[in-house]
């Protein structure tokens, strides 16, 4: 029996950082999704079902990731989804308007690969019952 990877949809205006995510990710054994800007991650996300996380960027065009956050968490399949903001973005305050929005985390680029991966693989990794 095979597992489908898990989907990841990455969200950056920039294609070297977007090409570099989905590397980094693809590698690790993701499936990737990937958008070019707020518009876009929001299409996608209503076309795909089976999403796992998203990872998006802060400062884009036409939606940025804490308003792509913000419209996500309005949609009820994405309710619950991990929404990690990739940014260079790295105030408290920034942080604190991403928790406000819905963000599930906060990664400060440049990302570190392990970092990212392990960041990633343990929030869509379902928590193991206790044993009592």
């Amino acid at each position: 029996m095979s597992v489908e990877p898990i989907q990841i949809l990455a969200v950056d205006d920039s294609p070297s950082m977007r090409k570099m995510v989905a590397f980094t990710l693809q590698e690790a054994g993701f499936h990737v999704i990937e958008a070019v800007d707020g518009e876009d991650a929001l299409e996608k996300a209503q076309q795909h079902s089976s999403i796992a996380l998203v990872l998006a960027d802060q400062n884009m065009p036409r939606l940025d990731g804490l308003g792509l956050t913000r419209q996500l968490r309005n949609l009820p399949s994405y309710s619950q989804t991990p929404i990690l903001i990739l940014t260079t973005e790295s105030s408290d305050e920034m942080k604190q308007a991403g928790r406000a929005a819905g963000a599930t985390g906060w990664l400060v680029k440049p990302f570190d690969p392990v970092r990212l991966v392990d960041v990633i693989r343990r929030v869509t990794t379902p928590a193991e019952p206790s044993a009592t």
